[in-house]
């Protein structure tokens, strides 16, 4: 268990990210792909359902005991909080509403978030548009572990020490990294969320806002779901950055385990990205992908050639905002 990983620095290329031109290559031999990108008139409804079930859960665990409310905040709350922390990663490409409604989709990740308990929708869409933009991207790109995190969780018993505080990372990373101004999104975010809470607070007590809190925690730290992480972009072979996934576990993370096809094409929702990898199969089947998120967690931990260094990183020039 002390065996340390042997990376000392990140993967460190000279070539822009691979989607770009894949994109290109395929939109120009599958223009049908095209008809593919545009909103999911499904999905506002699962999330509507999800936010009203974690309601409901809140109602019943009221009266548990705390060992029932933490064990059912891992088994079954922070399930769907993870789930509808990946609704609000493809509602931030407008896929619930379509291009033409931008707020309508702001508004909705916002109530998306509700059962979250901690605002983060509009946080996440400020910074996950440059994770696509910059992939790799050397202090753009916030999705990368910081140097420390590199140095030190460079151990199994540190790194599962890292993946149990990953939703810490992910929240306080981006503000070392590449700080932005608050914006007003931000705000609201904030007020709505913080004004559910104490509704819920007053109506059923303390009991609904932890099992909210700790699910979120809980399951975005050392949990099988969470396996995506890791999954989506640490380098397990070398030469390649983007990894999909596609297991059993994509029915309840959005698809979010077509991680290569979703670089590909962002603005295809998850529902209809299996479309994608089945129309330009030729794309896509010789490329690495992972079997089990389980496995992922696993061979981090434990294959001392992984770890938080084990990431692509690039110099990217800034995009001229339009």
């Amino acid at each position: 268990m002390g065996n340390r990983v042997t990376r000392e620095d990140f993967e460190w290329v000279y070539t822009e990210q691979p989607h770009t031109q894949r994109r290109k290559e395929i939109l120009a031999k599958y223009p049908e792909i095209k008809t593919l990108m545009g909103p999911d008139p499904h999905l506002k409804w699962i999330v509507s359902g999800m936010v009203f079930m974690q309601f409901l859960a809140c109602y019943l665990v009221k009266d548990l005991s705390w060992k029932w409310v933490f064990f059912w905040a891992y088994a079954f709350g922070g399930c769907i909080n993870h789930s509808l922390t990946l609704a609000i990663h493809d509602i931030s490409h407008n896929v619930a509403f379509g291009n033409k409604q931008v707020k309508w989709n702001r508004w909705f990740a916002v109530f998306a978030n509700l059962p979250i308990a901690i605002p983060y929708s509009a946080s996440f869409k400020k910074y996950h548009i440059d994770h696509h933009r910059y992939l790799g991207g050397d202090s753009l790109d916030v999705d990368i572990p910081t140097d420390f995190e590199g140095w030190f969780f460079c151990t199994p018993l540190r790194k599962v020490l890292w993946l149990i505080l990953q939703p810490l990372f992910y929240s306080l990373r981006p503000l070392y990294v590449n700080p932005k101004a608050i914006t007003r999104m931000e705000i609201f975010n904030a007020l709505v969320q913080f004004s559910v809470d104490l509704i819920i607070y007053y109506l059923w007590g303390l009991k609904p806002i932890v099992y909210l809190i700790a699910g979120t925690i809980l399951c975005m730290g050392l949990h099988p779901i969470s396996g995506h992480f890791i999954a989506e972009h640490y380098m397990f072979l070398k030469g390649y950055e983007t990894y999909s996934y596609y297991g059993p576990l994509n029915c309840l993370t959005f698809n979010v385990g077509y991680h290569m096809e979703h670089h590909d094409f962002p603005s295809i929702p998850g529902c209809r990205l299996p479309m994608v990898k089945k129309i330009a199969a030729e794309y896509y089947d010789n490329l690495p992908y992972h079997q089990s998120w389980i496995r992922v967690l696993w061979d981090f931990v434990f294959d001392d050639t992984i770890g938080p260094y084990s990431r692509v990183k690039r110099q990217c020039k800034l995009a001229k905002e339009s």
